[in-house]
């Protein structure tokens, strides 16, 4: 697990999992100051043990196990410092390296803050490009999941002004190729009802309110079908979050983030799960941000860590099964 931005609310949840039960051993690649310092803010006693490389290292009640990297500068909860912006990136980097190479079976990521990142002079947009780009993935998926839905995103972090240049038949037809395929591996779904939601009001309304549902969207998804997939629409995105519509859906693919976060949030804020699909690793992660307000007040809940967490422990218990099985 990594800390994530050390003014947030990251390190407050990691020091919470010294509490908790958990369905996996735990490292936290972190400075271990700052968890120490935080617990103490927290008045959590906490017993931070350095990671030793051994995989039988795990977590106990009152326990961290912290892989150490250490800060740029001492962080102060509530408050950014461009200055941690390379810190918090290492932590990624030794993490997905550490995935790739089979020390970890799953990355669960603690939120970070693009903004001071960029502020840094760092070219970021966010978790889900950053792994892609240091695992080698050709292309990813970002997919929520809680409250009984999965939403994935055809775009991610965009100005909305710049969504639809980037819905291109190309990059749709990756991201449902990826979609189906992660459903099918991840989550033992072998043939996932998949609907799709149209970009413009009333998907187009025959290209009278927007061309992108008739030029684009509509061939990618008759291609698909001829192949086998299980596609539905593009269907308007105001009715298609309906339980008539979703009782037989395996997931929902919206345009852009505003269109489907809002819904599966409201359906489950504090314990969704954000997991990547498309990587070479298993990653999940939260589903809020720094809230760096909450930061060292005791306030931040951990549900949605938690939930990250158990979806993570329970995607590598499948593809250990699977390696077993093959």
């Amino acid at each position: 697990m990594t800390a994530g931005e050390p003014a947030g609310i990251g390190p407050d949840l990691c020091v919470g999992l010294s509490r908790r039960r958990l369905p996996a051993r735990i490292v936290v690649i972190a400075d271990r100051e700052l968890l120490k310092e935080r617990a103490r803010g927290l008045g959590v006693p906490v017993k931070v043990v350095s990671y030793s490389g051994d995989a039988g290292t795990g977590s106990r009640a009152g326990t961290l196990v912290v892989r150490h990297v250490p800060l740029a500068q001492a962080a102060v909860a509530g408050r950014l410092n461009p200055a941690n912006s390379g810190y918090v990136l290492r932590t990624l980097e030794i993490a997905a390296d550490a995935c790739r190479e089979g020390a970890f079976d799953a990355l669960v990521t603690a939120p970070l803050q693009k903004s001071v990142i960029n502020d840094a002079g760092i070219a970021f947009t966010g978790h889900t490009e950053f792994l892609a780009a240091r695992t080698g993935a050709e292309h990813v998926v970002m997919l929520l999941v809680g409250g009984g839905l999965r939403v994935a995103l055809a775009t991610t972090h965009l100005a909305l002004k710049d969504v639809a240049r980037h819905i291109t038949a190309e990059g749709l037809e990756r991201t449902l190729r990826v979609l189906r395929a992660g459903l099918a591996a991840r989550f033992a779904i072998p043939a996932p009802r998949i609907l799709v939601a149209g970009l413009n009001p009333h998907a187009g309304e025959s290209g009278f309110l927007g061309r992108e549902e008739t030029d684009i969207i509509v061939p990618v998804l008759e291609k698909l079908r001829r192949e086998g997939f299980n596609l539905h629409g593009p269907l308007p995105a105001d009715t298609l979050f309906n339980p008539q519509r979703l009782k037989d859906c395996d997931c929902v693919l919206a345009m852009y983030h505003d269109q489907g976060l809002p819904v599966l949030k409201y359906a489950s804020f504090g314990a969704g799960v954000n997991v990547t699909l498309g990587l070479p690793i298993i990653r999940t992660s939260v589903d809020h941000g720094t809230a760096l307000e909450l930061a060292g007040t005791g306030r931040a809940r951990i549900g949605s860590l938690i939930e990250a967490i158990r979806l993570a422990a329970r995607l590598a218990a499948g593809r250990h099964g699977n390696r077993r099985r093959a």
